[in-house]
């Protein structure tokens, strides 16, 4: 079995056509189900964020598994497989390991460093936990990745580095309507990225702030958090009138915030500044022509982000998660040998104690003390010879190469496949 990813993110595709993949909560469940209901697929889980989705399986077959899973993007999509194909990629094996690797640590994101990745591949095993679909393999991978992501962030300063997509917006947003402090914040939508924004501005010293949301629920606990005033969808136009600076950040599936609600609520074109964080869109792009407005949205902040540099801390994030997928892996090649040493020890055990039961036969006379005497030597006699080969099985399974050291040592002492097979791998290795 191994490991194998197929995705799509801001780093492959153009923001339309993540637009295309995004999913909501029932669209998560819907692709980790059919994921794994694919005929080579055993695990499956999916992190879904506003500028990926990852479709992360373990499968007993590489290429009828990356078929299956490509097409189960391309599907939702809904662009030909000739459109689809060149912006998506696949990880296999070490490679998927280090690649989530990254991901958690925040290397992948668009905004590099930043925390809520690792959010979001906590909620990708808990929903794979939940469904059943994350096994043995995925359940220690992931477990291993949220590690992997907090030692990046408490050994190195790398999400204070690289501004999160907010951070990075609302410099953007400065340039039309000037710092936060003093101006009138809408924040639509009550989610982890609503509930940043709301934080951020609130730090900011903003004038007032104003959540949107059709969950009231998710309002009223970020109204009990943070103080911001709480309105209904219903009444978004009259919110927007009233802001200086609108985020938005929904999730929801088609345009909230359109041409002509915005037009109505800012007639005399006074300073309007748009955020659109949402995946697919909240915002109408036209709104970037009303006279006044200002729109930036995931499309800019792309182009922004992926040119600013986390430096040093980036090169300390990177060595972290070296370090580590050099560890799980040589953990996950030794693990892969226990079964049969295991099944060795097994039979040499088996062995010493039929010859035992031999010379008892044979001796009948003979008294306890000399019997035990004789048993212990005939065990230590076994060990030694043992002890030289699975040591250097273990050291050697740790070596790249096609050879498969156990097999081979399977095969010199005849052991049963299924003795081997019905070892239970150790807890906490993969």
């Amino acid at each position: 079995m191994s490991i194998l990813v197929v995705g799509i993110s801001h780093n492959s595709a153009p923001v339309h056509l993540l637009e295309q993949v995004a999913l909501d909560a029932d669209g998560v469940v819907k692709l980790v189900s059919d994921a794994v209901a694919s005929e080579h697929v055993t695990e499956a889980t999916v992190i879904s964020t506003c500028n990926r989705v990852e479709i992360y399986t373990e499968v007993d077959r590489f290429h009828g598994s990356v078929e299956e899973l490509s097409r189960l993007l391309v599907e939702r999509a809904g662009e030909s497989t000739e459109a689809m194909l060149p912006h998506l990629y696949v990880h296999y094996d070490d490679g998927a390991v280090s690649h989530l690797f990254q991901v958690a640590a925040g290397l992948d994101s668009m905004a590099v460093g930043e925390g809520q990745i690792l959010g979001q591949t906590r909620e990708a095993l808990r929903v794979g936990q939940e469904l059943g679909t994350v096994g043995s393999a995925l359940n220690v991978l992931f477990q291993q990745a949220l590690r992997v992501g907090k030692r990046s962030r408490a050994e190195t300063g790398i999400d204070q580095v690289a501004p999160s997509l907010v951070t990075a917006a609302l410099d953007r947003s400065s340039r039309a309507v000037g710092d936060v402090a003093g101006k009138r914040v809408l924040v639509v939508g009550a989610g982890a990225m609503a509930s940043l924004a709301t934080a951020t501005v609130a730090r900011l010293d903003a004038a007032g702030v104003t959540v949107v949301n059709r969950t009231v629920a998710r309002t009223d606990r970020l109204v009990a958090e943070y103080g911001v005033r709480a309105a209904p969808m219903s009444d978004l136009g009259v919110e927007i009138a009233r802001a200086d600076l609108v985020i938005t950040c929904t999730g929801a599936t088609g345009v909230l915030v359109t041409r002509e609600m915005v037009r109505a609520a800012n007639p005399e074109g006074r300073p309007l500044s748009v955020i659109d964080l949402a995946l697919p869109h909240d915002v109408d792009p036209a709104v970037a022509d009303l006279p006044g407005v200002t729109l930036v949205d995931l499309a800019e902040l792309a182009a922004v982000l992926h040119e600013s540099d986390a430096g040093r801390e980036v090169v300390d994030v990177r060595r972290i998660v070296t370090q580590e997928v050099a560890a799980f892996l040589a953990a996950r090649r030794q693990a892969s040998v226990t079964p049969t040493v295991v099944a060795l020890r097994s039979m040499a055990t088996s062995v010493v104690d039929a010859e035992m039961s031999r010379l008892v036969g044979r001796l009948p006379d003979l008294d306890d003390a000399s019997r035990l005497e004789i048993l212990h030597t005939v065990r230590r006699v076994a060990d030694k010879l043992l002890h030289e080969p699975t040591v250097r099985v273990k050291e050697l399974a740790n070596e790249q190469g096609a050879v498969s050291y156990a097999a081979a040592l399977a095969e010199l002492f005849a052991l049963d496949p299924e003795a081997v097979e019905a070892v239970t791998r150790p807890e906490g290795l993969a």
